[in-house]
């Protein structure tokens, strides 16, 4: 999330020597959060140089294992593929917490998901590798958590390797695999995000090997140092997370909007839209970013016709970004969706990963740029969303499925790259001629300097976009029959609630009653496999069995969701549905003290901070969402106390909004709506 200026961490006492020494040695890397992965061609370029040549796949179980450890137990598919490494990994809980103090061994930590390519690589490269994994097994408890699953805990050390990063000065950032090393009680004092396996693999960087050997000397020979950095790195982590204390007085304020219009203004890359551009940096990768985008929707219908200059502003950025980003590779033009991101300042490359938050999130962004203007290409973006999403991600049940891999046969990209003598054996005479004009194939290879990801130069129009049709499905045919890449088949609470938005909201404004029985089915899925006898929300489902208490965002999005399907249909179920789930958030994850909601239930298991996430990233915070949840339900019931819970909610982010009101765009959404209610 953008920010207008740097936030720089309270002075505490600085690090002990042990954490600076260390950093200073090796330079990190790997699938970022935001802005820190390789270039998918140096990516590619690294993992065919040093990455080591394993049977994966008997590794994954497809063949007689000769490892198992405490993973075989659990039921993510990410998890699942480490439970044959001979790596000692278990999962995070209790008991696994306990027997890091009973032995007292460093905990190491390493939490990624099932599409993320260093995750693979760092597998491949370090958990196959029987030398590693027997020293760590000795020297440490190894735990491995999928972030999908445990937001919370990723949440967590995610924050303390930012931190960390900041204190050092080292310049990373964040992201997956997310590599911590902790205290026997769980307090983190070292990490990082990949790590190649041993000295030299990949330039200068330190290995794995070494990283762990040195680690397991510090905390045998200056436990008490190693200990004080846990501490220092702890107390600062809380206060990071815990936010600034808000001032629940005050009026939500209109100049929040302003301002961050002004933010994304200054950020917003005037030739292919979207957001973060430094023309110093072209290849930074670029975010879709839709929470941004939906606020830009949100201020055009509130605010356009009073402000008509700012009005064009917003709408060039809005409408920029959805055109360029449709062009690109970063849309898949065979098979529909959208990838993770680009790698690039151009849309042209992605990280080939598919999310199903994404999709969802698109869709809807999509489908509310249609409404202020209905350009037929957003509509044909959003159609190819969808038809993806119930092709490929869509249980028989109707429950949508978590994500889709970025490589396979090992590669990234592999399913979805073209040679052009690939292309020229399936297509031929007008129909060759066309597709290699409109989708670039008459020009140099984008990618990996021999391979093509199709991509437009220009919008088209709807004559010759239908003319091109069936040169895309004999493509998408043929690459039908290649490997696919893994199938996520995790049903997750909060990514089902943004595609029931998503479904709902296209059904709404393009009248396709199709996309509302979608919607209404994975709700009914939802509401009948997710929510439990207490009527409670559960995180996630896999193979029908659903586990771990849902957070807050489970909540919020669920909710979000069923009133998309009432604001497509009137259909009065669904405002009910929403109220019973409405009331058990209120009852588990409210801050009577602060206002809002915390991230984690009040029965939550004790983890180092129980935090309030405000801020929104890739998904929407659950506090922003909920606070527009809470507006709607007033809206539609009249009942006054659910808009005094949003008034509440908004103004328990004050602390931070009248700093940087840019890092939560949702939640303006709902301050908006607060001051137009003041105003009536």
């Amino acid at each position: 999330m953008l920010l207008k200026k740097a936030v720089h961490l309270k002075a505490f006492c600085f690090l002990p020597v042990l954490s600076v020494i260390f950093f200073s040695t090796f330079v990190l890397s790997g699938c970022s959060a935001k802005t820190q992965e390789l270039p998918a061609k140096e990516s590619n370029q690294e993992s065919a140089q040093a990455e080591p040549s394993r049977d994966t796949e008997s590794a994954h179980g497809t063949d007689k294992p000769q490892h198992t450890n405490a993973l075989a137990d659990e039921s993510s598919p990410y998890l699942l593929m480490h439970a044959h490494n001979p790596v000692d990994w278990y999962a995070w809980n209790a008991d696994t917490l306990k027997k890091a103090q009973s032995e007292n061994k460093l905990i190491f930590l390493s939490v990624g998901y099932s599409s993320c390519h260093w995750c693979h690589v760092m597998e491949r490269e370090s958990f196959l590798d029987e030398e590693i994994a027997k020293f760590l097994n000795e020297n440490f408890v190894c735990i491995k958590v999928d972030r999908e699953e445990r937001p919370d805990v990723d949440q967590i050390y995610m924050e303390s390797l930012n931190v960390y990063n900041q204190l050092t000065r080292n310049g990373q950032g964040g992201g997956w695999p997310l590599s911590m090393f902790l205290t026997p009680e769980g307090k983190p004092f070292f990490g990082g995000t990949y790590f190649p396996a041993r000295d030299g693999d990949r330039g200068m960087r330190m290995g794995f090997l070494t990283i762990v050997k040195r680690l397991r000397e510090s905390w045998e020979d200056d436990r008490e140092k190693v200990k004080l950095t846990a501490d220092q790195l702890t107390e600062i982590t809380k206060k990071q997370l815990e936010g600034s204390v808000p001032n629940l007085d005050g009026p939500v304020s209109s100049s929040w909007m302003s301002e961050t219009l002004e933010i994304l203004k200054d950020s917003f890359d005037p030739e292919y839209g979207g957001f973060g551009y430094n023309k110093d940096n072209p290849q930074r990768p670029k975010f879709p970013e839709p929470s941004n985008l939906l606020f830009l929707a949100k201020w055009i219908r509130d605010h356009g016709d009073a402000k008509p200059e700012l009005a064009a502003s917003a709408k060039k950025m809005l409408f920029s970004s959805c055109e360029k980003m449709a062009l690109g590779g970063m849309y898949d033009h065979l098979g529909g969706g959208f990838h993770r991101y680009s790698v690039d300042r151009f849309w042209a490359i992605p990280h080939f990963e598919k999310m199903l938050y994404d999709n969802g999130q698109l869709a809807t962004v999509y489908s509310a740029a249609y409404e202020i203007d209905p350009k037929p290409e957003l509509k044909r973006t959003v159609a190819g969303i969808l038809e993806f999403v119930q092709r490929e991600m869509t249980s028989p049940e109707g429950g949508f499925y978590s994500a889709l891999d970025a490589e396979s046969d090992g590669e990234e990209g592999k399913y979805y790259r073209w040679t052009k003598a690939e292309i020229e054996s399936l297509l031929a005479g007008e129909e060759l001629e066309l597709f290699a004009k409109h989708y670039r194939i008459n020009e140099a290879p984008n990618f990996e300097g021999k391979y093509y990801a199709p991509q437009l130069k220009e919008t088209l129009d709807g004559e010759t976009y239908d003319k091109l049709d069936s040169a895309r499905m004999k493509l998408l045919a043929e690459r039908s029959k290649r490997e696919r890449p893994l199938l996520d088949n995790k049903i997750l609470a909060s990514w089902n609630g943004m595609m029931i938005r998503g479904f709902a909201d296209a059904g709404r404004v393009f009248e396709n009653p199709a996309y509302v029985d979608a919607a209404k089915k994975a709700a009914r899925f939802a509401l009948e496999n997710l929510v439990d006898d207490q009527g409670r929300l559960k995180r996630t489902s896999t193979g029908g069995v659903a586990k771990l208490n849902g957070y807050l965002a489970d909540y919020a999005c669920m909710i979000d969701g069923l009133l998309a399907i009432h604001k497509a249909t009137g259909e009065a179920e669904w405002v009910d549905a929403a109220k019973k789930i409405q009331a058990k958030q209120d009852e588990l994850f409210s801050d009577p003290k602060s206002g809002g909601y915390f991230y984690t239930s009040a029965d939550h298991e004790v983890l180092l901070i129980r935090s309030k996430r405000v801020a929104d990233s890739e998904r929407p915070s659950g506090s922003s969402v909920a606070a527009t949840n809470l507006l709607y339900l007033a809206k539609v019931t009249g009942d006054k106390q659910y808009a005094e819970k949003a008034n509440r909610t908004a103004l328990s982010a004050s602390g931070l909004m009248d700093d940087y009101p840019q890092i939560a765009p949702r939640m303006l959404m709902a301050v908006s709506e607060i001051i137009a209610g003041q105003k009536q």
